[in-house]
């Protein structure tokens, strides 16, 4: 599926605003292929980094 990130960029290797990221369903969340190149997963309704240093933000999903 493809979903685009919608919301405070943050780290270099993670998540950029209005980027459109590869992902799949994963045990209720999204796995997504970041901006490191690796899959990580993120929250299906507040992506944001582990360590609380972003807001987040949201997915809009592009294509199923």
């Amino acid at each position: 599926m493809k979903i685009k990130y919608v919301g405070e960029s943050f780290g270099i290797d993670s998540l950029t605003n209005g980027k459109i990221y590869e992902a799949v369903e994963d045990d209720g969340m999204y796995r997504v292929i970041d901006d490191s190149g690796e899959d990580y997963l993120y929250s299906k309704t507040n992506p944001k980094p582990w360590d609380g240093s972003s807001k987040g933000g949201k997915w809009e999903i592009i294509e199923e």
